[in-house]
């Protein structure tokens, strides 16, 4: 075996050299340029390239449209909340006075024959005021707002009014709550056909009516007819997605949302705090079930005056 003085290159042949160029797939060997460029490639693998403006970040505009899309569905959500409880509310006023009606004006005569009944035996100035005054209740003068009530409201006249005004038969609610798929139907159409998601006037309005007629079927429970209007929307013009606007129009966009929150929330308060919104919060569950408990304790209240009566006149 022989040996290289050290620190002299080893010799080698062309075909040795040859092996060590770069060549390319079909074993062509590669110029000097292409040399150094694999050279190169291969010392920095993972040097980034040219930035470009497609590797920005994003705009501000960008995340300020999300917003507004993000509060446009959330003010929704709670305009859907909303009418749903106010739907209810309505509901179980007028049932709270159709099939509770009669007892409380049984109470109110029972009332006013025991303080009669009183008065007659004692004879007292005092009990005879009382008298007149639970009388008075049995059967008190209407005011305006109780000669119009459930006919008009600030849109006109009133679904029941306007149905017997066209020779229509009125449909009065069947129950305090909408079944739930007349509640999943008024779902989808309300986040579908939503006013706030029109991006001209034309649009608003068009959907502010049909909305109107949404509502109306689901105060109703009318199912099959809310099925019918989601044949409607869905067969009417696809509305384009919203296009980036400016971010001062996007601004204007989200006070505009902040201010119809705010109005919402005044209105849920005072359904909420309302008679018979209070009452309907003490059985959000079974609201239906609350009308046969409420009727329940009233007939347990008339059979207790009614003998009262009997015994302050044997």
């Amino acid at each position: 075996m022989s040996h290289e003085a050290a620190g002299v290159p080893t010799t080698r042949n062309d075909e040795d050299r040859q092996d060590d160029v770069p060549q390319d797939s079909d074993g062509v060997p590669q110029d000097n340029d292409d040399v150094q460029a694999v050279q190169q490639n291969e010392a920095e693998p993972d040097a980034p390239g040219p930035v470009g403006p497609e590797d920005a970040g994003p705009r501000p505009e960008d995340r300020l449209a999300r917003a507004v899309q993000v509060a446009e569905q959330a003010l929704i959500e709670f305009e859907i909340a909303v009418e749903t409880f106010r739907v209810e509310v309505e509901n179980f006023s007028r049932l709270h006075h159709q099939k509770l009606g009669p007892m409380y004006a049984r109470l109110d005569e029972l009332d006013a024959l025991i303080a009669e009944a009183r008065a007659a035996k004692t004879g007292d100035p005092e009990d005879e005021r009382k008298a007149r005054e639970a009388r008075a209740v049995v059967m008190p003068m209407p005011g305006v707002d109780e000669l119009f009530h459930d006919w008009m409201d600030t849109d006109g006249l009133s679904p029941e009014a306007a149905a017997m005004l066209t020779e229509q038969p009125v449909r009065p609610p069947k129950r305090v709550r909408p079944s739930e798929e007349a509640r999943r139907l008024y779902r989808e159409l309300a986040r579908k056909a939503h006013p706030d998601l029109a991006q001209d006037e034309v649009e608003r309005q068009r959907r502010d009516g049909f909305i109107a007629r949404v509502n109306a079927a689901y105060g109703r429970g009318d199912v099959e007819l809310l099925k019918e209007l989601v044949a409607e929307w869905e067969a009417g013009p696809v509305q384009p997605p919203a296009p980036l606007s400016e971010s001062e129009e996007l601004y204007a966009r989200l006070e505009w949302l902040s201010r119809r929150k705010e109005l919402l929330t005044v209105l849920a308060k005072e359904l909420e705090d309302g008679a018979i919104g209070s009452m309907l919060r003490m059985a959000p569950d079974d609201p239906d079930q609350l009308l046969e408990d409420i009727a329940e304790q009233l007939l347990g209240e008339v059979s207790r005056r009614e003998a009262e009566l009997a015994e302050m006149t044997r």
